[in-house]
């Protein structure tokens, strides 16, 4: 079975309308699950996810919120299909597909929480 994401404007205006008129599913989710992983990697994401964070739960430490975001990329894979999914949704807002490429907008609210939640697992943990 194929899936596929189809442009708004072609759902409105007819095929030919738009030029990218519709997309494999599986190549856009495994790009949005590419771009999620390189998040867990890169110190500025995780330095803002940390500050949005303590507006909300003033108790989490910047180094308890590295420590928690960075361990999710090596345990991505071990994740079931249902958790992987979960986090998605979370963190994922929006994604807007063009010509010139694709762009992810997270939820800085959903890193937040899955902060928040890795924290309080690595927490359980020790």
């Amino acid at each position: 079975m194929y899936r596929y994401y189809v442009s708004q404007t072609v759902l409105k205006h007819g095929a030919g309308s738009c030029p990218i008129g519709r997309v494999p599913a599986s190549e856009i989710e495994a790009a949005v699950i590419d771009q999620l992983r390189a998040v867990f990697r890169q110190p500025e994401i995780i330095a803002g996810t940390w500050k949005a964070a303590r507006v909300q739960d003033g108790e989490i430490a910047e180094a308890e919120a590295r420590e928690a975001l960075t361990r999710l990329d090596p345990l991505w894979d071990e994740l079931f299909p249902a958790e992987q999914a979960r986090i998605v949704g979370l963190l994922v807002e929006r994604v807007d597909i063009g010509t010139e490429g694709m762009n992810v907008r997270l939820r800085m609210d959903g890193l937040a929480a899955l902060a928040r939640e890795m924290t309080t697992d690595v927490g359980k943990a020790a």
